[in-house]
């Protein structure tokens, strides 16, 4: 089963790709419905590096336990007539909670330089899930993708921290 987005943002293609390697952004696209916290005593990394592997602990709205996932990256790169497409996978599994019983956990982003407009990014968001209990889950991810959507579309213009040049007078 898939859950798929393709939207717009107001931020350039560079600002959205490291957005999606920062913990700290991806954790709020989430909030505050879900509070993402790391199970090592390390912390979780600054940066989401491919070959990654990390287990974190998820709550609804940091109190309610939803059980943990494990968080694997990867990524590739595709050049299509339009640009490159940069993609950032995670192909990690939910360890606990209610999702563990999904047999396949595949998130897929996708980030571009929008058409006709090289400031704004092209976002394309893929999950598949399956296993016996993937039709009962969809809804609820569906709406979470819906959510995420929106955080995503909010959140955008603050990911781009390059100042503007100061003006020269």
């Amino acid at each position: 089963m898939r859950i798929m987005l393709k939207l717009v943002i107001d931020c350039d293609a560079d600002a959205a790709w490291r957005a999606l390697h920062s913990p700290r952004a991806v954790a709020e696209l989430y909030g505050p419905m879900v509070d993402m916290s790391p199970l090592e005593t390390k912390g979780l990394p600054t940066t989401w590096e491919p070959g990654a592997d990390v287990a974190v602990q998820l709550a609804a709205f940091g109190q309610i336990p939803m059980g943990r996932q494990f968080i694997s990256v990867s990524e590739r790169f595709v050049d299509e007539p339009a640009g490159r497409v940069r993609i950032f996978r995670d192909t990690g599994i939910p360890l606990t909670g209610p999702l563990a019983s999904l047999d396949v956990w595949d998130h897929q982003m996708a980030i571009s330089p929008a058409p006709g407009d090289p400031s704004k990014t092209l976002w394309r968001d893929r999950l598949v899930i399956g296993g016996a209990s993937a039709p009962v889950l969809w809804p609820v991810l569906w709406t979470t993708w819906q959510w995420r959507a929106a955080r995503i579309r909010a959140l955008a213009p603050s990911w781009a921290h390059d100042p503007a040049p100061a003006s020269q007078d």
